[in-house]
């Protein structure tokens, strides 16, 4: 299990994850889980820097957006 980052905020229905510095981005697709290892979405988009990119990730139909705001994500 890879750390994606933390959820910095919401839009148009995606949580934005910023990236921990010098990791590589994941594929498109990745399961994205919690610390308890629920999963809660999947990566849908990779944006921004190249050094350190964001990730657009889709919820699960269970998980709350403004529930994840802080939350560390990890990929599984």
């Amino acid at each position: 299990m890879r750390r994606l980052g933390t959820v910095t905020r919401t839009a148009q229905g995606l949580a934005i994850v910023r990236c921990e510095e010098d990791d590589e981005a994941p594929d498109l697709g990745t399961a994205a889980v919690d610390e308890s290892l629920s999963e809660v979405g999947r990566v849908v988009d990779v944006f921004g820097p190249v050094s350190r990119p964001y990730l657009a990730v889709s919820p699960a139909d269970h998980v709350r957006l403004p529930d994840l705001l802080g939350t560390k994500l990890y990929a599984r």
